[in-house]
């Protein structure tokens, strides 16, 4: 047994007919995007320059569209006496609102639905009726219910946020494979356990997906809400210069939304990539 155990081990040789082989690793073109590169900002930065240039230009008459010195300059004065800050923290904090109890609630809907046969009869129909009706149908009727205060804004929002989530959510846990759930079987997994190690990682990119879509969701609420008999927000201050015919708060307004839309899907953007930083996608 000992010379056995002391007998050296040859050398493992190359197969002469796997060395004569030649080497077939594509060495072309990448067929995909290529590396990741921050590029975001380019969009952006070149729909800037050319609204300067058709505003130097004289193409675009300020009258219609005001130049983007006159709106920073807007921008300098409102942040100078506070109203651009004040109403900012307001129109934040309504759609901070609206998107946590939207996700909350989406986020559980869809659990509910995507791991029960039950729980879809009961919630999957109700939430496409939902999809159906657009949210400024539903804002006469929670006025009705609700007044004109806080609590229809943060309803409108979340109403507008929910339906996303639930629905990629859910599509992502119906997806997932079912060899995973006869592996969980087989190993004796607890429901828990299931939950844990299957259900949630399997629901991931969809759920990142569906939040993507909510968040752009709340802002597009927020717009709505804000318009609406409010006496605060980015909204009110925009529909109060259209009253006046202030182009300028107009347009600062838009570019508030504009950027916070751009921010929050970045913000989202990025916490995906973390978080599924396992998966290996065109967008890795």
């Amino acid at each position: 047994m000992s010379a056995v155990l002391e007998r050296p081990v040859a050398a493992a040789r190359p197969d002469p007919a796997l060395a004569e082989q030649p080497d077939v690793r594509p060495t072309g073109k990448r067929l995909g995007p290529g590396r990741r590169r921050r590029l975001a900002w380019v969009g952006p930065l070149a729909l800037l320059l050319l609204w300067t240039a058709s505003s130097a230009t004289g193409l675009l008459d300020p009258r219609i569209l005001s130049e983007p010195w006159t709106v920073v300059a807007t921008a300098g004065e409102l942040i100078t006496d506070g109203r651009l800050q004040e109403n900012l923290a307001i129109s934040a904090q309504r759609a901070g609102l609206g998107l946590f109890f939207g996700i909350v609630v989406g986020a559980v809907l869809a659990l509910l639905s995507g791991l029960s046969r039950v729980g879809e009869a009961l919630i999957d129909g109700p939430v496409q009726i939902k999809r159906a009706i657009p949210g400024l149908a539903l804002i006469p009727l929670l006025i009705l219910w609700f007044g004109i205060d806080e609590t229809m804004k943060v309803l409108t929002i979340t109403l507008g946020v929910f339906v996303p989530v639930y629905l990629q959510t859910h599509a992502g846990l119906r997806g997932i494979d079912l060899r995973f759930v006869e592996l969980a079987q087989t190993v004796g997994l607890s429901r828990a356990g299931f939950i844990r190690k299957v259900v949630l990682p399997g629901a991931l990119p969809g759920f990142f997906l569906g939040l993507r879509f909510a968040v752009t969701g709340a802002w597009v609420s927020l717009v709505v809400v804000e318009q609406i008999n409010a006496t605060s927000g980015i909204g009110y201050m925009m529909e109060l210069a259209r009253t006046y015919g202030q182009t300028n708060i107009i347009v600062l307004g838009l570019a508030v939304y504009g950027i916070l839309g751009l921010l929050s899907d970045g913000i989202v953007r990025f916490i995906e990539r973390k978080a599924l930083s396992w998966q290996r996608t065109l967008a890795a």
